[in-house]
């Protein structure tokens, strides 16, 4: 909030924008850093000599700016990956001074795409969502046993173009690439677009005619011209960039991120490699030809490639253009792995040779937490306000949280499918046994189909002989059976017995559309000599023609030759019996009132874990509580179809309405208060340091009892679990909690011990003053080799039902902290009280009502934390963020009125030994004033005529003075209106024997 700069003002009247009171900012901080300060200016007061430390808040939670000129990479501490970072110059702008926004990937979460801004490329806040939801479908919201883990909202590029703003994305299950826009990036609606068609990787780039293309691809780098509305693409350009083209750049390996940036004639592309052996690292390639080998006369390739960065695997992101000089420089923005925190951007300093290549970091070494120079110079009031902005933040969830347009997000929901029901709850083969012989069975590609009398039921199976490709197989025409918006269970038996063969063998079920479409649905691994039951369902897309269809079981496909050349592994004779395909309807979709938006505002530090259900939490059902309402059991059934064996979801990942946040490192501590007089038996509810590995510390109700207790799930992973088992607390760490309806939970983060590892100690309380610490830390929690969940560590609210829905529990406030318990420090609240007393020491005249009435609704809220008292660190902390946020914000947004530009010191000189007070009065603006001074030895009125200096000496009768303070009150008509300002002036002790 607002910073306080209790000695110091602005020098002469001026308009105040955000960004304004520059000189102001510069006086104020050097004479708050001054341990004396003999002359203060009109608008900021000095404090007494008796005065408490002065208020110099620590940076934010997520600030690696050190606070003299430098800061520390990686940025952040927190997870924000592919980054994409573009400049608005000032000139575009109605701030008066260059901004920068900057997108990352947040995949299954909800709002996604998020929107940062920056006004030094160091310190970051989010300013908007591109989208509440990506989309109502069920995997997207969690919902129907479908899931987005690991896919979503993948790699954004963000573009400004013409006025507007662009944002452009892949989705890895959700229909391809998107294109969102707006002409307001802070707190405007975004248009969507859908592209055509699915890019990894897309970077939208507009050439310097306007001309739009994307650039994507992984292993190779590929590029598509699309027409002026972004729905057709005119022409393609299949690998511009290939890895094979540059034997002597180091891009073996991973090859994509591609990042297009045009400097001063020639196009730059940023490409993020790791050649085997070794790290993550930037190869630039550049071209005077966008399109390179297309765009030569010849068809040979332009572009040269130089690895320009190598160390400690920071890599993928773009370059940043900072205006120095009235002269663009560019800097890197790469993020670096740094699990399990999450994959962290650095802004990366470069020195560009004449031969037009960068330099990375210092001499192309980027030391984690290293230190630079910042490219951006602030003045010292905006600077103490950008150092208090961070991308996570305490919450007493009191719904005063800004609207923002994305939170009216619509959708319309299409009307239900229309079926012929006789075809949906029916077998629909009618001989799948095999027992009328092969009638109705076709062979796929070349083989004979016989019958057996070895079956896994009834008295025949199906057998196939003389498969000639691994496609072979017994298939069933199902064209006019299979429709759309029907879900499909299919079973079949399926058995292998040649002794040459291996001793066990994947066989898939796949359907065929027409003659060339192929779709796998299920695979079952069989042991040689035994029957293998596969299960699998599936629904065909709506976009698939089901003019011609057929399901046909085969063997993993391997060409032709490969598969001749080893018939036994790949052509053996196969056996199926027991076929079954049955429909079902489809399960209802999306839900008006779930998708529908709410009166509830959160900040936009919180996402949901998946689209939430708008019906099952709310910040309105209870004042100053956010509640979390259970509006189904888990089912245990949801299972990660982006792995090949469908690994099953845990209970906590099966809840969709987790509310969460970032982590930050090394350290961290989260606590909250729940009351949980309205769960349900079988509801858990708590607070969790979760990724697919997870710990977390909850309530459980078990038949009228509530439990307190730990849970921690870590590495290796199986596809097949017990939930309930997995969810188990662990011995040692549970407590009865009686008859007590409320609990306070804290959960303290260890990033740092060891690196690479979270480590999580968990305590409750009934009083918030006194806490348990529940069994020894747990852990470790790293990132899941799968990438199931590719994102860092966050931590979050839950609660689930496993016996029947309806439960809640509120919720009343999330406390964060650097400080952990276990640190075994004492409470510190000299932050506090000093922000405290700068606030009290502010005149609301002197500012807007707006940015005042925040100050001191965060003041209150200190204030009565204080008298309160505390059990934490985090109880101290929460208020203490809230309150510097808003003074530092004073301190840049100064009150649009006339002021009196006025200096006033003061000294002490002695005269026949005795001290007497000297005070001098300048005016240094174009209007007299009187000034009126108040000391402890008399009050003197002067008049000063503009531009002049008046003086008094104020006799004490005194041979030694201690240090004082004088109040000058200075007076004068400004543009017709009486302008009154006060200034206090500090004087240092005296002896005159």
């Amino acid at each position: 909030m607002i910073d306080r700069f209790p000695t110091t003002s602005p020098r002469g009247r001026r308009r105040l924008r955000p960004g304004a009171a520059l000189g102001l900012a510069a006086a104020v901080l050097g004479a708050l850093l001054s341990p004396t300060v003999p002359a203060a200016t009109a608008a900021e007061p000095a404090p007494a000599a008796t005065a408490a430390e002065p208020w110099n808040p620590d940076a934010g939670y997520t600030s690696t700016d050190n606070g003299d000129g430098t800061y520390r990479v990686p940025l952040m501490n927190a997870d924000v990956p592919d980054v994409s970072v573009e400049r608005l110059p000032a000139a575009e702008n109605d701030e008066g001074r260059d901004v920068y926004y900057m997108i990352s990937t947040t995949m299954h979460l909800s709002p996604g795409a998020p929107i940062m801004k920056s006004y030094d490329l160091v310190n970051w806040e989010i300013v908007n969502y591109v989208f509440n939801r990506a989309d109502i479908s069920d995997a997207f919201s969690l919902r129907n046993g479908q899931s987005s883990y690991g896919q979503g909202q993948w790699a954004s590029s963000i573009r400004h173009h013409d006025g507007k703003w662009y944002v452009a994305f892949n989705t890895n299950n959700l229909g391809g690439s998107y294109l969102y826009v707006t002409d307001d990036i802070d707190d405007g609606a975004w248009e969507r677009v859908k592209l055509p068609g699915t890019y990894h990787d897309p970077s939208l780039f507009f050439d310097v005619d306007g001309t739009p293309y994307i650039f994507y691809g992984s292993g190779s780098t590929s590029a598509v011209r699309l027409s002026a509305d972004f729905t057709q693409v005119l022409q393609t350009y299949a690998q511009i960039i290939r890895p094979a083209d540059f034997p002597g750049a180091p891009v073996g390996g991973l090859f994509e991120g591609a990042q297009v940036t045009y400097i001063d004639g020639t196009y730059y592309i940023v490409i993020i490699t790791w050649p085997s052996g070794q790290g993550r690292q930037v190869v630039l390639f550049r071209s005077d030809h966008l399109l390179g080998r297309y765009a030569t006369a010849d068809g040979s390739n332009p572009y040269e490639a130089k690895g320009v960065l190598n160390s400690n695997g920071f890599a993928q992101g773009s370059l940043v253009p900072i205006e120095k000089d009235g002269k663009l420089d560019y800097w890197g923005m790469f993020f670096r792995d740094t699990f399990p925190i999450g994959r962290i951007p650095a802004l990366i300093p470069a020195t560009w040779g004449a031969d037009g290549w960068p330099v990375f970091g210092k001499n192309g070494s980027v030391p984690v937490n290293g230190s630079f120079a910042k490219p951006i110079e602030l003045s010292p009031a905006e600077q103490l306000l950008e150092r208090q902005k961070s991308i996570v933040a305490s919450d007493d969830f009191a719904n005063d949280a800004p609207h923002r347009a994305y939170m009216d997000e619509s959708w319309h929901i299409p009307p239900a499918p229309v079926v012929d029901t006789s075809l949906v709850g029916v077998e629909l083969l009618t001989n799948g046994g095999f027992e009328n012989g092969t009638t109705g069975w076709i062979v796929n590609d070349t083989a004979t189909l016989s019958t057996s009398t070895d079956a896994a039921s009834g008295g025949a199976s199906g057998r196939v002989t003389g498969r000639q490709t691994t496609g072979s197989g017994p298939a069933l025409d199902v064209s006019g059976k299979v429709q759309h918006d029907v879900t499909y269970d299919v079973t079949a038996r399926i058995k292998y017995d040649n002794a040459a063969s291996p001793a066990t063998k994947p066989f898939n079920i796949t359907a065929r559309y027409g003659s060339s479409t192929f779709t796998n649905l299920g695979q079952v691994t069989a042991q040689r000599g035994q029957w293998a039951t596969l299960r699998t369902s599936f629904t065909v897309p709506a976009s698939q023609d089901l003019g011609s269809m057929r399901l046909f079981f085969e063997t993993p496909w391997t060409s032709n030759s490969n598969a001749l050349a080893a018939p036994d592994t790949h052509l053996m004779d196969f056996q199926v019996d027991d076929v079954s395909l049955t429909g079902r309807p489809l399960p209802a979709g999306a839900d008006a009132d779930e998708i529908a938006p709410t009166d509830s505002r959160l900040g936009v530090q919180w996402q949901w874990n998946h689209a939430p259900d708008n019906r099952y939490w709310s910040l309105t059902d209870r004042d100053g509580w956010l509640r979390l309402t259970n509006g189904a059991t888990v089912t245990g059934t949801y299972k990660h179809d982006k792995l090949a064996n469908d690994d099953e979801l845990t209970w906590f990942e099966e809840t969709r309405n987790t509310l969460s946040q970032r982590t930050f490192g090394p350290s961290q501590s989260v606590e909250t208060t729940l009351d949980v007089s309205g769960m349900k038996n079988g509801d858990v509810a708590g607070l969790a340091a979760y990724n697919r590995n997870f710990s977390y510390v909850a309530v459980k109700r078990v038949d009228g009892v509530d439990t307190v207790g730990v849970v921690n799930r870590s590495l290796p992973f199986t596809a097949s679990i017990d939930q309930a088992a997995v969810e188990t607390f662990v011995p040692g760490t549970t407590a009865t909690l009686g008859t007590a309806t409320e609990v306070h939970l804290k959960a303290d983060l260890d990033f740092a011990n060891p690196t690479g590892q979270l480590w999580t100690t968990f305590l409750y309380s009934l009083d918030g003053k006194n806490w348990t610490q529940l069994g020894d830390r747990v852990g470790p929690q790293a990132l899941d080799g799968s990438l199931t969940h590719f994102m860092g560590h966050r931590v979050g609210l839950f609660s689930y039902a496993t016996q029947e829905a309806g439960g809640h529990v509120d919720v009343d406030h999330f406390l964060l902290s650097r400080v952990r318990t276990a640190q075994n420090l004492p409470l510190d609240t000299s932050d506090l009280d000093a922000a405290i007393a700068h606030a009290q020491s502010l005149q609301a005249s002197r500012y807007p009502g707006e940015a005042w009435t925040a100050m001191q609704s965060a003041l209150a809220a200190a204030t009565a934390a204080k008298a309160d008292g505390f059990g934490t660190q985090n109880q101290i902390d929460a208020p203490e963020r809230a309150l510097s946020l808003e003074l530092a914000r004073l301190g840049v947004i100064a009150e649009d009125a006339p002021s009196i530009d006025v200096t006033v010191a003061a000294g002490v000189r002695c005269a026949a030994g005795k001290a007497l007070v000297t005070v001098q009065v300048k005016n240094d603006d174009a209007v007299p004033l009187t000034a009126e001074v108040e000391t402890a030895f008399g009050t003197r009125s002067l008049s000063v005529a503009a531009g002049e200096t008046a003086s008094h000496a104020f006799t004490t009768r005194a041979a030694a003075l201690p240090a004082g303070e004088i109040i000058t009150t200075a007076r004068a008509t400004v543009d017709g209106a009486p302008v009154e300002t006060e200034v206090r002036t500090s004087y240092d002790a005296r002896s005159c024997g």
